[in-house]
């Protein structure tokens, strides 16, 4: 009687979890399931159509959210930004963490200190610091300097997640490097970096993430349509279109849907990568 009593409190709390687990998913899925609805419909029906899916569907706002919202060259856009600013941020805070972390130069930590303490200052505290910089250097209204801005807002957390990963590789692998020749950049390059593959998909996760989303910077430096990312070619597009909600969502769609297909990809890197540095080598 005892075990059968262990058994089914067992089975209930198995069962209360994945109850529990199952609604949190769902609650956090409907308001995309909605937006994908919305986008299916027409104007006249969005909000007389009551059906979870609509008796007519209407695949036409997205050619034209993609043709009359511009949305080519803001999706292109964003593309470019997100793997410009992603593969700068891998390159430099790699490279300065293996430095924090291999290397013995002076004012080592205190710099280190540094950069941790920026990630306490919220972004839109450095907005003004930034524009001063960006006008003062003329690269307002231009790729190259929302690259730059955007590549100094995710170094400090990138840098810390490689150190801690760094400092988790064995000396052994260093020095047998070291006897077959390699320099400094070769031990980075040849042994670091192939080991820093979950770290890598965790910086490059969390970036493209941040990058795809960011609205306020683009806001700010960026006025020409031409340059604008896919988030800021939403307002843009929203004012436009304010009234037009299929559309509207259509556009909204397109936007959202490219990074979920990243998250989902590479999801399970994301705790493998936290928690590899234990285990590195």
């Amino acid at each position: 009687m005892r075990v059968n009593r262990y058994v089914f409190w067992g089975m209930t709390k198995s069962t209360l979890s994945h109850v529990f687990l199952m609604s949190v998913a769902l609650t956090c899925m409907f308001p995309l399931f909605w937006m994908l609805r919305c986008a299916l419909m027409s104007n006249a029906t969005v909000f007389v159509d009551q059906a979870l899916i609509p008796h007519h569907l209407n695949f036409g706002n997205f050619a034209i959210a993609w043709t009359k919202g511009n949305f080519a060259v803001y999706f292109l856009n964003s593309v470019i930004y997100t793997v410009c600013v992603v593969s700068g941020i891998v390159l430099i805070s790699s490279l300065a963490a293996f430095a924090f972390s291999r290397l013995k130069f002076p004012g080592k930590n205190i710099i280190f200190y540094l950069f941790v303490a920026a990630m306490m200052i919220p972004l839109p505290g450095s907005f003004v610091a930034l524009f001063v910089l960006m006008t003062k250097l003329h690269l307002i209204n231009t790729r190259f300097g929302y690259i730059l801005c955007m590549i100094n807002v995710g170094l400090s957390m990138s840098i810390l997640i490689f150190k801690t990963f760094f400092d988790k590789m064995p000396h052994d692998l260093e020095d047998a490097a070291r006897i077959d020749g390699c320099s400094k950049i070769g031990l980075w390059w040849h042994v670091a970096m192939p080991l820093a593959r979950p770290a890598i998909a965790v910086v490059v996760i969390f970036n493209s993430l941040s990058v795809w989303n960011e609205y306020i910077l683009a806001f700010l430096l960026l006025g020409d349509s031409r340059l604008m990312p896919l988030q800021r070619g939403l307002m843009v597009f929203q004012g436009a279109n304010s009234t037009d909600y299929p559309v509207l969502m259509a556009g909204l769609t397109m936007a959202a849907i490219p990074i979920i297909m990243v998250y989902l990809f590479m999801q399970k890197n994301i705790v493998k990568g936290l928690s590899s540095g234990a285990v590195v080598g």
